[in-house]
């Protein structure tokens, strides 16, 4: 049995965030446990070969923030050392209003406060905090089967990809993945207060029912036509379409398909990618149909994001749930940091960054000077 201070289940942004404050206070001994092979959790980057020498990053999940509303995350960006894009909004946005009209053309608006992306796509922020971690204490293809309380210390039942079992038993576990992946894919010993169940139950998982569409170009030619990369349809597929083009100058548009997950299980990605190709062929011009690289993350399919709850859901930015349990055995060792417990920013990516801080702290107030649990 290993032993540890401390047990983060989830290795995204939230998790390897309360990782670092964890180290930051001096204390390393934890434990963090991703249940895919690689982390990152709903950040996901590309990398594509640049038009010119180099690699640019375009996202798959997480896209945006808003630094003057998110002065947390933002301070973490500028701790971390990484550069910020502004969003390109400047020029015309094209419309198609219904399936039998013709694309409209209409004066843009840029958006107040301004959306910023990061330079290297957001999983340079995964990088940077995974670089000033302790190797040895982030372990992937770990997924956590059960959680037991034994004499107020938590057991994790875990297995690996192998099918190989290990278990570790801790003094408080903080959740880092959505409640409702929690409650679905976790078994806990003994069961969780039926309200605080159900409430974790129906927390809606940010982006866990949405797909988007990155078409990679040599360059942004819709800017030299005055437009602003944006796009609006209900023809679709894509129903929001944005400029994606890299710091370095690499080229792209992405958008998020409108086709409801149940619908996209049954047709093929090349399918998908050839009707999201004509529609930018629609909107933007014949320079549209040749992308040099396209891409389709479908997070409905993603067993450690999408329960089969978020198929028909809308995937938003809803209310958070309670983090912890008040009363019972639970009291006291378990915390939920992924992003939709942050009564502030729940779902964003700064959401995390704030439920992993809060976390921590409760952690840290709660008795973090303990000693850990006793080896058998």
């Amino acid at each position: 049995m290993l032993t540890a201070r401390v047990a983060i289940v989830g290795g995204g942004l939230s998790g390897l965030y309360a990782a670092y404050l964890l180290e930051r206070l001096g204390i390393t001994d934890y434990v963090l446990l991703e249940a895919r092979a690689s982390f990152g959790g709903r950040i996901d980057s590309v990398a594509v070969a640049g038009a010119a020498d180099g690699v640019d990053h375009y996202d798959l999940g997480a896209t945006w923030f808003w630094p003057d509303m998110q002065p947390q995350l933002d301070r973490l960006i500028d701790e971390l050392g990484l550069g910020r894009v502004e969003q390109y909004d400047s020029g015309d946005t094209m419309l198609e209003r219904s399936p039998n009209e013709a694309p409209a053309r209409l004066r843009g608006y840029p958006s107040s406060p301004s959306s910023t992306r990061l330079a290297g796509g957001m999983g340079a922020l995964i990088d940077a905090l995974r670089r000033r971690l302790a190797p040895g204490r982030l372990l992937s293809s770990q997924r956590v089967l059960r959680l037991s309380t034994v004499e107020r210390h938590v057991v994790l039942d875990v297995v690996d990809a192998d099918g190989n079992t290990s278990t570790h038993r801790v003094g408080k576990v903080l959740l880092a993945l959505p409640p409702r992946l929690a409650q679905a894919s976790i078994e806990f010993a003994p069961a969780l207060p039926p309200a605080l169940a159900r409430q974790w139950r129906d927390t809606a998982t940010w982006m866990a029912p949405h797909a988007k569409y990155v078409a990679v170009y040599a360059t942004p030619f819709w800017r030299q036509h005055g437009l602003s990369g944006q796009g609006r349809s209900a023809r679709g597929p894509l129903v929001e379409i944005h400029d994606a083009s890299a710091q370095r100058g690499g080229a792209a548009l992405f958008g998020f398909l409108g086709v409801p997950a149940a619908a996209r299980e049954g047709v093929g990605e090349d399918v998908l990618k050839a009707l999201c190709r004509a529609q930018l062929t629609r909107l933007f011009g014949a320079e549209a149909a040749t992308p040099r690289a396209e891409f389709i993350k479908d997070w409905a399919g993603e067993p450690y994001t999408a329960t089969p709850a978020d198929q028909d859901g809308a995937g938003g930015h809803g209310g958070a749930p309670p983090s912890g349990v008040e009363a019972g055995p639970w009291r006291g060792l378990l915390e939920g940091i992924a992003s939709e417990w942050s009564p502030q920013f729940p779902g964003y990516v700064a959401g995390a960054v704030d439920a992993a801080s809060r976390g921590v702290a409760a952690w840290a107030m709660r008795g973090a000077t303990a000693a850990p649990a006793a080896r058998p």
